[in-house]
């Protein structure tokens, strides 16, 4: 793991909301699903999610059109030391990001996603 990448995988403020989203998920969050959680267009998404998986810091996983992310937690005690610090960030900066996350799931059907982005390629 090259540390000088993921910190400046983190150096963005939107890919730290985005990692922050994603430790909280405590899940995997399609690609629409951040898009919509976070308010970015596609490309933005796309670009900044693969940042962090260059960095190390999350995996993707594909399902017909769908891809998803979640934490990558096969880096040792180094990636959970920073995912623990991420989560002990104050809420207040984060909470209309989780809020929206929620809701963002609660729109799940038997845990799949049925509402996808407009622009999203799922």
């Amino acid at each position: 793991m090259n540390y000088i990448n993921v910190f400046k995988a983190l150096s963005d403020i939107t890919r730290l909301r985005l990692l922050y989203v994603l430790v909280s998920a405590k899940n995997e969050l399609c690609i629409c699903e951040i898009m919509d959680v976070i308010g970015i267009k596609p490309y933005h998404a796309s670009r900044c999610m693969k940042e962090l998986k260059n960095a190390g810091l999350v995996t993707e996983r594909k399902d017909g059109r769908f891809v998803f992310y979640k934490v990558d937690n096969k880096n040792g005690s180094f990636t959970a030391n920073l995912y623990r610090l991420l989560a002990s960030l104050p809420s207040s900066e984060f909470r209309e990001d989780i809020e929206r996350m929620k809701k963002r799931i609660a729109l799940r059907k038997n845990g799949k996603v049925i509402v996808t982005m407009k622009g999203c390629k799922c």
